[in-house]
């Protein structure tokens, strides 16, 4: 008895301490997911091989590989190219152009990674709004919906899709055909986005003022000012870097100013006269420490004015000739965070000053080098229009304005188009496994020059790769030391008086209520085994079961970071957290109501 217990309270006690490192973020997920597996090896639960088995798991190297099909279209302009229907049909009524992105974006991210297929449409979205006069608030919610209702049509839609598929065939029932549950997703997002072109309008509000320039939406004119060096001044023949006013009083030096000249970054080794006017960022409580230590006085707003006028007059200051201002998304698999702007030496390394942090509606202006950068983090950053270039080409970093199609490899857009449909159509007529079909697609689009070498291991979220080969030996140890059948014994115990339709929408609310707070794939780990054990031993169906917790583990809609799409749109929306549970709650209830019904209808229990 000792010898069945243990395992499984030793089981029970990493999946507990697991679950809080998830929920407190203590770790990054990828890290907390490989900390779970060095645990597992180190009391005995799986082998060092088990625990690294995940790294060669078949839903693993699929993932990666459609990370890098994924980059492949978007490299070649495919899915820009598609933005000329969401001008053409949008029209004037936010309905109306809900309707039109969700039925442009969901069918794309059935077969394209929804992260990329968003980070394409953000700022086409974005410069589609301010040329209708409408708020991005109004969109971006349901821009980020849409592609997570459409990633549930097929198999190789999400990444939580092919973990389920490998975790189906582990367990003994063979992996999803790629179109195994196309049925219930298209019922779904056709339900769902219904109820968002009729919701979104009513229920989001305007955040952001469809009229309003960067200037406004930051106000700018609070921390962005203009001082000139009086020939009293100490700081005169010297050199910013020498002088070290940017290090000591939290001030960024964005564009000097000399008889009517403008010299733009960088500015560190240039000499300072009298009479030069610094464009500065900084704290009115910097600039009147600096006006007594260094000689230097506060310009009126006589440049700037006042009132919007004022404002555009501001942003077109910074946005004057070779210099420009636009805002820039930290993406997931960046490395930037977790770091700080000092730490990474941004100013240095990019050419450009970060103005301002935005994270949802709320605006960091000061002491930005010390302030740990986070995933979703919108930044305001101005320096020279050649710097945006480098910043375009980042992996790690999204300008949120819309790249010139002529720069993407549009001359390879058809064959990119042809290698994913080949992939679609071998892997649907069961010809090739899905996982043999997505790598010869990844070495068509090297070999074709859609992608370069260089940039495949650029196209892959690492994060999400060592999350699923960490999370996979905790199944494995669920399973060697009973504790799936431990746990599904109690929820027969707690449950056995419900027929099975009670049962599946149970599992169903329970996935959606933990997939809010862990990530999806971790859900469906944990998930799907007890489900199916539950599922056999009352004879029900486990297609049934398996497909409810993997539907109910995307169906996460009421926080900016249940989804990684929701995190994206998070900042550029300029969203309250509550606007995500306002819009999404109720699309959540809806489904749960909704796709037990289906599952019963269309796979039976």
């Amino acid at each position: 008895m000792t010898s069945l217990i243990n395992p499984i309270a030793l089981t029970l006690c990493v999946l507990v301490a697991a679950l809080v490192c998830f929920v407190a973020e203590w770790l990054p997920v990828d890290l907390t997911a490989l900390a779970i597996t060095v645990v597992l090896i180190l009391l005995g639960l799986v082998t060092p091989e088990e625990g690294i088995s995940g790294f060669g798991n078949s839903a693993t190297i699929t993932v990666m590989a459609m990370f890098i099909l994924s980059a492949g279209i978007a490299r070649t302009g495919v899915i820009q190219v598609i933005r000329n229907f969401l001008i053409q049909w949008g029209g004037k009524n936010i309905s109306q152009q809900i309707l039109v992105m969700g039925l442009i974006v969901g069918p794309i991210t059935a077969f394209i990674n929804n992260t990329a297929v968003v980070a394409v449409f953000l700022p086409i979205i974005e410069d589609w709004c301010k040329k209708q006069r409408i708020s991005p608030s109004k969109l971006l919610i349901p821009l980020s919906y849409a592609t997570v209702l459409g990633g549930m049509i097929t198999v190789i839609g999400t990444s939580t899709n092919v973990l389920a598929s490998g975790i189906s065939s582990k367990l003994g029932y063979g992996e999803f055909s790629l179109f195994q549950f196309t049925g219930l997703g298209l019922i779904t997002f056709t339900v769902g986005l219904t109820y968002l072109a009729f919701a979104a309008p009513r229920l989001l509000p305007n955040r952001k003022a469809p009229e309003s320039s960067l200037s406004q939406d930051y106000s700018l004119r609070d921390y962005v000012s203009e001082v000139v060096v009086t020939p009293r001044s100490n700081l005169i023949g010297q050199t910013l870097r020498l002088s070290e006013i940017q290090r000591k009083f939290d001030i960024d030096v964005l564009e000097l100013i000399r008889d009517g000249a403008h010299f733009p970054q960088p500015l560190a080794d240039k000499l300072l006269a009298a009479g030069d006017i610094l464009l500065v960022r900084g704290s009115r409580e910097d600039l009147l420490k600096i006006r007594e230590e260094r000689g230097l006085d506060m310009l009126p707003d006589v440049k700037f004015g006042q009132g919007p006028s004022g404002e555009e007059s501001l942003e077109a200051e910074l946005s004057s000739g070779e210099e420009k201002i636009a805002e820039v998304l930290i993406l997931s698999n960046s490395r930037l965070t977790g770091s700080t702007l000092k730490d990474l030496r941004f100013r240095q390394r990019y050419n450009a000053t970060v103005l301002a942090i935005r994270r949802g509606s709320e605006v960091l202006r000061e002491r930005l080098g010390k302030v740990p950068l986070r995933f979703g983090d919108l930044l305001l950053v101005q320096g020279p229009r050649e710097s945006f270039l480098g910043l375009q080409t980042s992996r790690e970093l999204l300008v949120l304005e819309q790249r010139d199609v002529e720069s993407l490899r549009q001359n390879k857009a058809w064959i990119a188009l042809a290698i994913i449909v080949g992939v679609i159509v071998v892997s649907a007529f069961d010809w090739m496994p899905i996982l043999v079909a997505s790598l010869t697609g990844v070495i068509l689009m090297v070999i074709t020059g859609c992608l370069k070498p260089g940039e495949l291991y650029g196209a892959v979220r690492w994060d999400i790769i060592f999350l699923l080969a960490g999370l996979i030996p905790l199944g494995i140890a669920m399973d060697k030391s009973g504790t799936t059948k431990w746990l599904a014994d109690q929820l027969l115990l707690a449950g056995g008086h419900l027929s099975g339709f009670w049962i599946l929408t149970l599992f169903y609310l329970a996935t959606t209520l933990l997939t809010e707070i862990l990530s999806n794939n971790a859900t469906v780990v944990l998930m799907i085994p007890i489900a199916v054990e539950v599922a056999k031993s009352l004879s029900l169906n486990p297609y049934a079961f398996m497909f409810a917790v993997t539907f109910a583990a995307s169906n996460s809609y009421m926080t900016p970071i249940g989804y990684q799409t929701n995190t994206m749109v998070y900042g550029p929306g300029g969203y309250k957290f509550l606007d995500f549970t306002r819009i999404g709650a109720p699309l959540n209830l809806l489904l749960t109501i909704l796709t037990p019904l289906l599952i019963s209808w269309l796979y039976g229990l």
